[in-house]
């Protein structure tokens, strides 16, 4: 083992990888399965009438709920890797998560209010406890020193989006498809009631998943559980009372919920420096809260693909090919489709970058993501003036395939590079808080992307879309400029 490892680095059985990667890339392929094709449906079936079976919001309404639900699945990494850490261990916290994930999705598809969003909540706890802490057990599978690390991760990340790409195939089929709805009609159900099968479909992939993690887990090795008191029940008691009170102010100040994040990010982030012993583990700590800002702006551009982009393919885009037309969450799987495509080739350029010494640093790809996520946004807001001028009239899809492939893009060069740069970063004893950190750059990304859309009946689509556009453009800009004060900090990592 080395620092803290599961497993010996010298294990190839997995496309020459790790075993135990393929547990993990099958256990995140399901519970992306069920995020992204809930995720698919979710603000489209808030904004539906409520006599085609919504729940008749507002997009402003809907975008509100959605962007603080979207936030809260990713702020819960914050709970969730300390529960990793110090209680569950990071293998326990996998488990447990993908169970409170299933859960929520079948209690959406009860149709009830009340019971929806409860549903809503146990996917943010269990979302918590899964996401943070399976990405951290990734990066045990390998030394910090093994050249496989990035190729590792972007091979887990295709395992993310084989999930991503089919599920809103599938719960989108269900939730919006004419063909269904006739079926359920047929069957003397209500027609309406099509969108709670989508979610429906949701909780049978991350049951799935739980079952094939299950199975697959002695694959993984042991993990190190800390626990820093001797009574596990007082801890429990103290880390359930804390997120009843985080949960009770948010309900209290639902009309401060921008400063409550601010807030709430700014004294984890303070946390987690202070956590890091002085020297070098104190300045690779600055280098992550550097990266976390620009992480952040990043995806509150990318997360507008289920907001105002899902609006925007719903309502101004002609959903036909050749003639045929399809639900307008199919959208939502064109990014998957060439993360699918290009991650391989994304792994294998970093392999051969790496062994010529051309491989740019992690910094650096960040600020590429950005500057390729503006560039989509440029795409979309040239689209939105076309439509504008025909009066509303629809466009070709072609213009979001465009929009989603440099975005696609944008994500390969941030995302996988994100994960595996913050398990190079972080101290073996806080492996799951790390992570948390990382989660919490894309909380903040998605409250803040929730609040953009909620814009989107208020503002011109092409001012909106292009602001969006120049703010990426910019942050990338800035980033480059940082990017040799951020490698110093890293003290060697690249």
């Amino acid at each position: 083992m080395q620092d803290g490892g599961m497993s010996a680095s010298t294990d190839t059985s997995f496309f020459g990888h790790p075993r135990g990667l393929q547990t993990l890339f099958f256990t995140e392929m399901w519970e992306r399965f069920s995020y992204y094709g809930m995720r698919a449906i979710l603000l489209l079936y808030m904004t539906a009438a409520v006599t085609a079976g919504g729940m008749g919001l507002s997009a402003a309404e809907g975008a509100a709920i959605y962007g603080a639900y979207t936030a809260g699945v990713y702020m819960a990494a914050i709970p969730g890797g300390f529960v990793a850490d110090r209680l569950l261990g990071l293998r326990g916290a996998v488990m447990w998560g993908g169970i409170l994930i299933a859960i929520g999705h079948f209690l959406l598809a009860f149709g009830v209010k009340p019971v929806f969003f409860l549903g809503l909540v146990f996917i943010v706890a269990g979302t918590g406890l899964l996401k943070p802490n399976i990405s951290a057990i990734v990066g045990r599978l390998y030394s910090p020193e093994d050249k496989r690390r990035d190729a590792g991760f972007s091979i887990f990340y295709m395992g993310i989006n084989t999930g991503a790409f089919i599920s809103p195939l599938v719960c989108g089929w269900l939730a919006q498809s004419e063909k269904f709805k006739g079926v359920l009609a047929g069957l003397g159900i209500s027609p309406e009631a099509s969108w709670h099968w989508g979610f429906g479909a949701a909780g049978v992939g991350m049951t799935l998943g739980v079952i094939q993690y299950m199975i697959g887990s002695p694959r993984l090795g042991e993990t190190p559980v800390e626990r820093p008191s001797s009574n596990p029940a007082l801890l429990w008691t103290q880390f359930g009372a804390a997120v009843l009170a985080v949960a009770a102010l948010v309900w209290a100040f639902w009309d401060y919920r921008d400063w409550m994040i601010l807030i709430v990010t700014c004294v984890f982030a303070s946390w987690f420096v202070a956590q890091t012993e002085p020297g070098v583990e104190r300045r690779r700590a600055w280098a992550v809260m550097l990266l976390f800002v620009f992480a952040a702006l990043f995806w509150a551009g990318f997360e507008q693909a289920g907001s105002s982009l899902n609006l925007f393919g719903d309502r101004f885009t002609d959903n036909r090919i050749f003639g045929v037309s399809f639900p307008s969450s199919f959208h939502q799987s064109t990014n998957s489709i060439f993360l699918i495509l290009l991650a391989p080739v994304f792994a294998a350029l970093w392999m051969w970058m790496s062994r010529t010494g051309m491989e740019p640093s992690s910094p650096a790809k960040f600020a590429l993501g950005l500057i390729f996520v503006g560039a989509g946004f440029a795409v979309v807001a040239i689209a939105a003036r076309i439509s504008a001028a025909g009066g509303d009239a629809l466009v070709s899809p072609m213009w979001l395939t465009i929009v989603y492939l440099l975005h696609t893009i944008g994500e390969l060069l941030l995302s996988p590079v994100g994960l595996s740069t913050m398990t190079k970063l972080a101290p073996a004893r806080l492996a799951g808080s790390i992570m948390g950190v990382w989660f919490m750059a894309t909380s903040v990304g998605n409250f803040i992307g929730g609040e953009v859309a909620g814009q989107f009946e208020k503002f011109p689509l092409p001012s909106l879309f292009g602001a969006v556009c120049l703010t990426s453009v910019a942050a990338g800009l800035v980033c480059l400029a940082l990017t040799p004060t951020i490698k110093k900090l890293m003290g060697g990592v690249n």
